[in-house]
């Protein structure tokens, strides 16, 4: 049995915040963006990425040991602070995966600055908006019951990975009460988007894959198809029998499709 690559863990001081991150494996960079749910940190998928990749993978301020700063207020906000932290590593020929709100903050960094990124993978990523003032582009997780919003996320709701909270102890309660307190405040208003950014995605110049669960009820697919028409370079890829973390419930798809792009990719920049 093969050993799992070392994981180093340390914190960095980065524009009055301090930054919580894991560094694995060797090879090209490749940065990971969590979910606000932060299922990512385990993935089985992380080992066999590690044979190619040294992986780098921060905490938004609110899901570790640092509390969330009063001046970030915004997904827009950290954007900054991870750009920052690509020149404190000096680490260039990016490939960057984003889940969720981390899909949001890839795009956030991207339409400032691709001069460190090469590539990006999406998965169900909010923060844009393309319908009109009443359109309802991304459902309401704070208005639905516990139970809707798995659902939602979940193309099997039964296997949502928090669905007993009953086992934690005091200090993970109060971890993950943190990081959604976090997500609340940078995500609320406007809700799980940037109206600015629709407008800055032709910045984005560099390839991006898409991908979406083709039972996502959080985003419909037919976002996601927006979201790939939306970016100079973007290709859409739907993974049947899974909603919005198709990463989670439909592991080996998810893989395969994101081993492909990286394949077709692998000469960018």
């Amino acid at each position: 049995m093969k050993t799992p690559p070392k994981i180093i863990s340390e914190t960095l001081k980065l524009a009055g915040t301090s930054v919580e991150l894991e560094r694995r494996g060797k090879g090209r960079s490749l940065l990971l963006l969590h979910s606000e749910d932060g299922f990512e940190f385990d993935l089985p998928l992380l080992d066999n990425l590690a044979k190619k990749f040294e992986i780098v993978i921060p905490r938004m301020p609110g899901f570790g040991k640092p509390s969330l700063p009063n001046y970030l207020n915004s997904i827009d906000d950290i954007s900054y602070v991870w750009l920052d932290l690509l020149d404190r590593l000096d680490l260039t020929g990016v490939t960057v995966l984003g889940f969720s709100v981390g899909g949001w903050l890839a795009l956030e960094m991207a339409s400032k600055s691709t001069s460190r990124i090469a590539r990006m993978a999406l998965v169900g990523s909010v923060g844009v908006k393309f319908g009109g003032a009443y359109d309802r582009d991304i459902e309401d997780i704070y208005f639905h019951n516990a139970g809707a919003v798995r659902g939602l996320r979940f193309a099997d709701p039964d296997k949502d990975p928090h669905l007993d909270l009953t086992d934690l102890s005091k200090r993970q309660a109060m971890t993950l009460a943190s990081s959604r307190e976090a997500i609340a405040k940078i995500c609320w208003e406007p809700y799980f988007h940037n109206p600015s950014l629709r407008n800055r995605l032709h910045r984005v110049d560099v390839p991006v894959q898409v991908v979406w669960g083709a039972k996502d009820g959080m985003t419909a697919p037919n976002y996601g198809r927006a979201l790939a028409k939306a970016l100079p370079d973007g290709r859409f890829v739907s993974i049947p029998k899974a909603g919005h973390f198709p990463h989670i419930e439909q592991s080996d798809q998810f893989a395969a499709a994101l081993i492909n792009f990286l394949e077709d990719t692998k000469g960018a920049r």
